[in-house]
């Protein structure tokens, strides 16, 4: 085994990877057990235009990993399980979503025609360009997984939906490492001690977030002030936001109910101070009021990395709910806030060993059981849940409530070119701290998303 390191020279990481990253969410690692790849060229298309033709493949041949630092000692424990397999690391920071690194050097590899790696950890933005040729003429860089390399009974034991980040033109082109399913949070010895019940609807969430402002002032069930919040409370609303109805057009119709009733609903918990426009994770909110959060409606890695880490709850305090639901609806749909992907190569000379890897490393018990966040493997969450530290800490068994959350993840948010970040933290969160509710913002988010957009190639539509 060889490593190297080099550094991402792209522009800042997206700002809400950045603050999971920053807290230790450093998206978990992947399990479970290897599938073995036999691919066979000329294999025929599902679903798409053209069949995925693979390069000459050389069978033991030297594969190159690009991972980020988190992943490193998976990738590393792969190579120590598996001493047969010829491996050369690089570490590099694959993970940040908002990066262009890897697509600038995927450009100059196709440009040069030599140099991809075998394997790369990225985002899912990173899925929406090397789904697809970088120019006229080139092979797109993510192989698909579905033809012939993964079995389709692997790619099924993935949470309902969490693969669809992946999928483009009727292929699957990566295996998703770990998700973070939006649940309710809740400080359980303080629910208890003031007779509350944890909210399982909307209107349950309003009425006791009044309740707990005028019985409790200074008490918090939510913020809506960090750079991910949208995807906690919008995505969960089933909000088009970011709704791709064709591959190069985008729903962005933030006059739709579903967008309107969850602004209504936090301009009146906004107005009565129980949900705060301060971030959770800003400066000064964990030691100035995170004693004061009630709960939080946010990721599946809020328990370890927010209130543990971040605010100090001591042990069996805090507990976590189902989604909750909308009236007239009988199951919840909720967000997700995080989340890294795995790629195979369209160019690898060694497609087994690549797909193996890939594979062991998101589907492994052994790999994902003490992976830092949660896995999208289904099997391998449940080793993950029975993983002492991944339990002990909380005041109830989140196992109900994260299994249910995790295919419960709405896929009408769709995966873009670009972060779903930017416009939330450069328009409204800036008019929320200046007093406007987010009623009043809704046309003017709407315009950045469109602009955004726009400038990404899509074709914008509010229908």
């Amino acid at each position: 085994m060889t490593s190297s390191r080099f550094s991402r020279t792209g522009p800042g990481a997206r700002t809400v990877r950045a603050l999971a990253a920053g807290a230790a969410l450093t998206a978990a690692t992947l399990l479970a057990g290897c599938a073995s790849a036999d691919p066979s060229a000329g294999s025929a298309a599902k679903g798409g235009t053209t069949a995925f033709e693979p390069v000459a493949q050389k069978a033991g041949s030297q594969i190159t990993v690009w991972t980020d630092s988190t992943r490193l000692p998976s990738v590393q424990a792969y190579q120590k399980s598996h001493p047969d397999v010829k491996m050369k690391i690089v570490t590099y920071d694959g993970g940040a979503d908002g990066s262009t690194y890897l697509q600038s050097k995927v450009q100059l590899f196709d440009r040069t025609g030599e140099g991809w790696p075998d394997v790369v950890f990225g985002s899912p933005t990173d899925v929406t360009w090397a789904s697809a040729p970088t120019k006229p003429g080139a092979t797109p860089f993510a192989a698909p997984l579905d033809d012939k390399l993964v079995p389709e009974n692997t790619l099924g034991g993935f949470a309902k939906g969490s693969l669809a980040p992946c999928q483009f033109n009727g292929h699957t082109y990566c295996l998703r490492n770990d998700i973070a399913q939006v649940v309710l949070w809740y400080n359980k010895p303080l629910m208890d001690k003031w007779g509350y019940q944890p909210p399982t609807t909307w209107a349950e969430y309003e009425a006791l977030g009044l309740k707990v402002a005028k019985e409790h002032p200074g008490y918090l069930v939510g913020s809506v002030g960090d750079t991910n919040s949208h995807e906690s409370y919008f995505w969960s609303g089933q909000c088009p936001a970011f709704s791709l109805t064709e591959p190069d057009t985008l729903r962005v119709d933030l006059k739709d109910p579903k967008c309107t009733r969850m602004a209504t609903l936090l301009d009146k918990l906004i107005s009565a101070k129980a949900v705060t426009t301060q971030g959770f994770f800003s400066q000064g909110f964990a030691k100035n009021s995170g004693s004061k959060v009630l709960m939080a409606y946010g990721p599946s890695w809020y328990g370890q990395y927010l209130f543990k880490t971040a605010f100090h709850t001591p042990a069996r305090q805090i507990a976590a709910a189902a989604p909750l639901t909308w009236p007239g609806e009988t199951t919840a749909s909720t967000g997700n806030v995080g989340g890294g992907v795995w790629m195979v190569s369209s160019h690898s000379t060694n497609l087994k060993a690549s797909t193996d890897l890939v594979t062991w490393l998101t589907t492994s018990d052994e790999n994902q059981a003490k992976a830092p966040t949660y896995p999208a493997y289904a099997p391998a969450a449940k080793a993950w849940l029975a993983t002492p530290a991944n339990s002990s800490y909380f005041a109830e068994d989140v196992s109900g409530p994260f299994q249910q959350a995790a295919d419960e993840v709405w896929t009408g948010w769709s995966n873009t070119r670009f972060s779903d970040a930017t416009s939330w933290s450069s328009v409204v969160l800036p008019a929320l701290t200046g007093g406007k509710t987010l009623t009043a913002t809704l046309p003017a988010w709407q315009k950045a998303i469109g602009d955004q957009a726009k400038a990404n190639g899509y074709r914008v539509t509010d229908r």
